[in-house]
């Protein structure tokens, strides 16, 4: 959530770096509701201030008219003082009413785009940075991965609609322990070698911990209740930044590293006929998040480091991949600005998402009142979040499907994993 003060003191800036979201109703309008909001507020508190300091010296001169013996003057100051008690109290009811439309209307509007981020409507306006390792050949036509999974007869799609629908799967034998392996072997990368620590977090949240890191009200068709007002967690990114709302962090313990692998649960609202075979878009699906909370001096050097702890996860399962930095209009609502880490996929002929890296700055922290104590000052200040996949198990397992395919439709394990798959090298259909 955005700071009112900030949005008052920098209007230009406000609207403007709405605009470079396309963010509509007009970022000009949004303005003037929430200068308008902020000023009734304002003025509220203020003649509350007034009439308490009223109150006050007409308690003071009660206790004087009465030492005085001056009986007339002290029922007159009584009545006024009763008087002034209805009138703080309907200002009292009027702040209130004026602190949540502010805040509901606060709670809409996305973050503002870090300098230097693209701008531009969509995907389309992303920047290449870098691409990393090579793109594989192959003396034969690439199939997806579902068509390799299916052949293997460790795929079944058809069985999982049974069970729940679209946008679900079985997994069985070899792939099963495949996508495990998976996220062991990210897990412990990212706890022996990047220095994050591992938490197993519920997957059951409530809705002040979504509205915590944004993913409520705006996104909450989206998301899939779980009824008693929980929510099942989209990511675990949720549970995993909210670990610090409502708290004030010492600054030598900043930044604080965390890393989870967890089940996802997303509704795909906004995804009708998008990615429709396969794995690539599921309802239910294994992510390993890495979540970073620092201090505003330590968020943009921490950003570009959660980037390449995801990154060498790719390059130690010899995948190729290339790293874009994304234009205002595809960036997430929390974000200030986002690296997208694209795995190639050979039987798309394509670049796909793996890893989506996000520092958000005090955007998620307003909303969770997360703050640390600076060693040099007393009054605490807010933390900056980020957020990333450290990497999308699935995509992966379905990265290396694809990359380590041969003709007789067999895979290789690369040799990472080899470990984590009882020494295994090949997944080969079961006879």
């Amino acid at each position: 959530m955005l700071d009112v003060k900030w949005i008052r003191e920098n209007p230009d800036a406000f609207v403007a770096g709405l605009e470079k979201r396309g963010f509509e109703p007009a970022p000009a309008e949004i303005l003037n509701q929430i200068l308008t909001l902020d000023a009734q507020r304002r003025e509220t508190i203020q003649q509350l201030q007034d009439l308490q300091a009223r109150r006050n010296a007409a308690s003071k001169d009660i206790g004087e008219a009465k030492k005085n013996k001056d009986e007339a003057e002290a029922q007159r100051l009584l009545d006024e003082v009763a008087g002034f008690k209805e009138t703080i109290q309907k200002g009292k009811e009027d702040e209130r009413t004026q602190d949540q439309a502010l805040g509901d209307l606060l709670a809409g509007i996305p973050n503002i785009p870090a300098e230097g981020v693209p701008v531009g409507p969509d995907e389309s306006a992303n920047v290449e940075l870098r691409k990393v390792g090579e793109i594989p050949s192959f003396d034969f036509s690439p199939k997806q991965h579902f068509e390799l999974g299916e052949a293997l007869g460790l795929m079944d799609f058809e069985t999982a609609s049974k069970l729940s629908g679209s946008r679900f799967v079985v997994l069985k034998g070899s792939l099963a322990r495949l996508e495990r392996a998976l996220a062991q072997f990210m897990l412990d990368l990212h706890t022996t070698e990047h220095g994050y620590t591992e938490v197993n977090p519920p997957l059951l949240v409530r809705d002040d911990t979504m509205f915590g890191t944004a993913q409520l009200p705006k996104f909450e068709e989206d998301q899939f209740p779980a009824g008693e007002g929980f929510w099942l967690i989209p990511t675990a990114e949720v549970p995993l930044t909210n670990l610090v709302r409502e708290s004030i962090q010492e600054e030598v313990s900043l930044p604080m590293r965390v890393t989870a692998g967890t089940p996802c649960f997303r509704a795909e609202a906004g995804a009708a006929g998008r990615d429709t075979r396969g794995m690539i878009r599921q309802h239910q699906f294994t992510k390993v998040e890495l979540v970073s909370v620092t201090t505003p001096e330590q968020s943009g050097e921490e950003h570009e480091r959660m980037t390449g702890c995801a990154e060498t996860v790719l390059q130690k399962l010899g995948l190729p991949y290339r790293v874009v930095v994304l234009a205002t209009g595809d960036m997430g609502f929390a974000a200030q600005k986002t690296y997208d880490i694209e795995v190639w996929l050979p039987g798309q002929d394509t670049y796909r998402e793996i890893s989506s890296c996000s520092v958000c700055g005090d955007f998620q922290a307003r909303r969770m009142n997360a703050r640390y104590r600076r060693t040099d000052a007393k009054a605490p200040r807010l933390v900056h979040t980020l957020n990333g996949s450290g990497v999308a198990v699935g995509r992966a397992l379905i990265a290396v499907l694809e990359n380590y395919q041969e003709a007789d439709g067999s895979v290789r394990v690369p040799e990472a994993l080899q470990p984590y798959m009882g020494g295994l090298t090949r997944i080969e259909a079961s006879a």
